[in-house]
């Protein structure tokens, strides 16, 4: 690792970074307006004691860093092994999130197997399906597999910006802006067979793939 690494890592994972983008975050939240839609698809589930994975994209996911606080409830999610993992990690888990550490190009099966547990803990989680690096919009097998193993239902999870920056990211990634609205809306329920093969898992991918893109197309338009 060169130089310029190390300095970078360091001053992502320091301790003062982290409560400093912790506190300044605390802020800037403090100006958006974020309403739900839709709690009752999985707050009944979760009352009648079954588990739900949420789905959202890797772009829209900034909307949904106070999910935990605002559902009053710990939710568990996967975050990569990197130095920005590593920051977003510490901070959101001062949120309520549960965090494990993996993705699909590193340590993926062990984390898979600890988002399993913490499921059967916490009952409810989160999947940025396209992330870490994409393709954007494009839902990758891994929140198949982990609904399945874990007997969880899938929830579509829509995040809509009234005024967001965009960034010339590979996904496009938003941001709202200060004193902007937020809503985040659950969609309906998908199951994954308790022995589904892999075509079965191939199904569903698809299924949810389509299902989001037509939804944000429906209600956003080109900009989605």
């Amino acid at each position: 690792m060169n130089t310029g690494k190390k300095l970078k890592h360091a001053i992502l994972e320091s301790p003062f970074t982290i409560m400093l983008v912790y506190a300044l975050l605390n802020l800037y939240a403090k100006t958006v307006r974020v309403r739900i839609e839709e709690k009752e698809i999985i707050s009944e589930h979760l009352n009648a004691g079954g588990r739900v994975v949420l789905c959202c994209w890797h772009q829209r996911f900034f909307g949904g860093f106070y999910l935990p606080r605002m559902l009053k409830r710990p939710l568990t999610i996967m975050i990569s092994q990197s130095s920005d993992g590593t920051l977003v990690s510490s901070v959101v888990e001062r949120i309520g999130w549960i965090t494990v550490r993996g993705s699909s190009s590193r340590g993926g099966r062990e984390a898979l197997r600890e988002m399993v547990r913490n499921m059967n803990r916490y009952a409810i989680g989160g999947h940025i399906a396209d992330g870490p690096t994409g393709p954007p919009r494009v839902i990758k097998s891994g929140i198949v597999v982990l609904a399945r193993l874990s007997k969880a239902a899938i929830c579509p999870t829509y995040v809509h910006y009234r005024n967001p920056w965009i960034f010339n990211s590979w996904d496009r990634f938003m941001v709202p802006k200060p004193f902007s609205s937020v809503c985040l809306r659950f969609g309906s329920l998908v199951f994954v067979p308790e022995h589904a093969s892999a075509d079965d898992i191939e199904a569903v991918r698809i299924h949810i793939e389509k299902q989001m893109y037509d939804e944000y197309e429906r209600r956003e338009g080109a900009r989605a």
